[in-house]
């Protein structure tokens, strides 16, 4: 079981932003920026092109969800979306809050916040993503 999985069936706290059946998307431990968030399948699976055309497709809807709620929980220039997904082995989507291109460059040191903040960004994009 990968540690998104543990974390999208709650063995392993995380700062949830939002949620379905199928998705979970919460705080990135280690943001680029305030907001920084990572959306997954609840179904394990390693490879997002491995998933099933349909169910890409409600992946990114989802996404497009959690986005528009970052872009009003701070406002940005754009929510950049980035997959990588060599870290860690369960499909994953980064979603950024940008000011700039620079935002969205993986190589810049994270940002280290405490706990009540992280809780406090998480409540606030929850709450667009939940209106």
């Amino acid at each position: 079981m990968s540690l998104f999985t543990k974390i999208a069936e709650g063995e392993i706290p995380s700062y949830k932003c939002a949620e379905n059946d199928e998705f979970y998307a919460f705080l990135d431990i280690n943001p680029l920026v305030k907001g920084h968030t990572l959306v997954i399948p609840r179904r394990e699976v390693d490879y997002i092109f491995d998933m099933e055309d349909d169910e890409l497709a409600r992946f990114e809807v989802f996404a497009k969800k959690v986005a528009v709620a970052i872009k009003k929980a701070f406002p940005c220039k754009k929510v950049g979306e980035a997959v990588l997904g060599l870290e860690v082995p369960h499909a994953h989507i980064h979603l950024i809050p940008m000011q700039g291109e620079k935002d969205m460059n993986f190589a810049n040191e994270k940002l280290s916040l405490p706990s009540e903040e992280m809780q406090a960004i998480a409540d606030k994009i929850y709450q667009e993503f939940s209106k």
